[in-house]
Formats: structure tokens, sequence, C-alpha cells
């Protein structure tokens, strides 16, 4: 009997853990977000130049085949990031002097990318934003290995708000380690490192981000879109196409 109890004990923990993964499943994100939190709540923290102290020598040396094959000197006048939604990539471009055209140093996979093709509309949407962007701070005690902020929303983003009637935007977008995310890109941790040292290194001031929904380069976005998708979204994306044929236009001279 006593054996008996103790397997139906346990039949009951197994059932009750089974119901709070059913419970918790569609929370997972937000679940995994806060418990970062609390993990880097905990941690010991860094401050910028102690960062570049544990990784600036090792991207340096990590970074130097693709600089020296583009030759551009590092760090570079410029740096440009371009965040294709679709292909899940992110490109590096930089430049070597303020007036030269813009040189494709490397593309590394997007790991973790929430949302669909569409701007960024609302706090909690889950929706990665699209638009023109800089970088405006850095964060070396992510709960994602290392990130860097995106300036969503840019002033774009808020008038077109204004125009809607929208007036929680959300915010906290960043560029980070890992592998997961909550409508910021996840490029896991080397990839951060190599991120977060290159712009710390070329100055905040001097770098772009352009996150669009596919690669307007070689493709369009099909005409029929998601019944949610704002109808200035068409400007924007033309405004994004524009920028990304420039700089093929730019790069190819």
């Amino acid at each position: 009997m006593t054996i008996f109890r103790l397997r139906i004990r346990r039949i009951h923990i197994l059932l009750v853990l089974l119901a709070l993964v059913v419970c918790v499943y569609p929370f997972r994100r937000t679940v995994i977000s806060h418990g970062m939190a609390v993990v880097r709540f905990f941690k010991t923290p860094y401050d910028i130049n102690q960062r570049l102290a544990q990784y600036g020598a090792v991207v340096r040396e990590r970074l130097a085949p693709d600089f020296e094959r583009v030759n551009c000197p590092y760090p570079p006048a410029k740096l440009l990031l371009v965040g294709l939604k679709k292909e899940k990539q992110l490109e590096v471009w930089v430049k070597a002097k303020e007036d030269d055209a813009y040189i494709l140093l490397r593309t590394y996979p997007i790991q973790g990318l929430s949302g669909k093709a569409g701007p960024k509309l609302a706090e909690g949407d889950c929706q990665a934003p699209e638009g023109i962007y800089g970088i405006d701070w850095l964060n070396p005690n992510s709960g994602f290995h290392l990130s860097m902020h995106i300036t969503y929303p840019n002033e774009y983003d808020k008038a077109r708000a204004v125009e809607d009637g929208r007036v929680r935007l959300g915010g906290d977008i960043m560029i980070h380690g890992g592998r997961a995310s909550v409508g910021c890109l996840a490029i896991g941790d080397e990839a951060a490192e190599d991120l977060f040292v290159l712009a710390a290194e070329t100055g905040l001031e001097n770098i772009e981000v352009i996150l669009s929904p596919v690669d307007f380069r070689v493709q369009d976005l099909p005409d029929k879109t998601d019944k949610r998708t704002p109808s200035w979204a068409k400007e924007l994306y033309g405004i994004i196409k524009q920028r990304l044929l420039d700089l093929s236009t730019e790069s190819s001279r």
C-alpha cells in the first residue's frame, strides 16, 4: 500500500509539473526575459572599458582577416548594420574614410528574431522594428551576454504613431547575444562580442542601422500584406528600399 501511494504521489507531481509547463509555455519569452533580468541583477557589474579589456584583443584578432581583405583600417570611420528579417541575416558594412564607399565586411546569422514582416507598432507586439536607426548606448551587463541599444522609436515611428493615435510604442530593442529574442535581434555570444567591441571603438555617432522586412535589393514584399500592416508601411518600405539600393550602387563603384 505504501509503494502504491508513493507511485500515486509521483504521478500527481508529474501532472502538476506538466500543467505548469502548459500554462507557462505561451509566456515563455517573458519568463526567459525576466529570468535573465534576475541573473543580471546578481552578476558583478562591468563597465564598457572592462568589457573592451576582456574581449577587445580577441575580437580584433578575429576580425583582422576581414579588415585586411577589404583594405580597411581598424577601427573604421563608419559602421553600417543591415538587419534582414526574412533572411535572418545581419550584414556589417564599413568605411575606411568618411568619403569612401561602404564595403561589406561580413555577415552574421540572426539566431533569434520574433514577429513577422511589418513594423513594430506597440509595446508587447513582439515585432522587431523596421526602419533606419542608430545605436545610442551599449550594455556591458546584458542578461544576453552583451548588447547594443537601437534608437527605436525614431522620429518617423513617433510621427506615424501620432497619426494613428498610438501611445505605447515599446522600446528597449537590442542587438544582443544568445539565441532567444522578444522583438530584438539575437546573434549569438561571439557575434555580440564582435559588434560590441567594434561599435565601442568606431564610436556610436558613426553607426547606422537599417532594419528591413526583406532584402529589397533582390526582392519585394508580396502585394498582399497582413491586415494589421498600416497603410503608411508602403512609404516606409520605399525609404528602406532606396537606402539599400543606394548602398548597393555605392559599394559597386
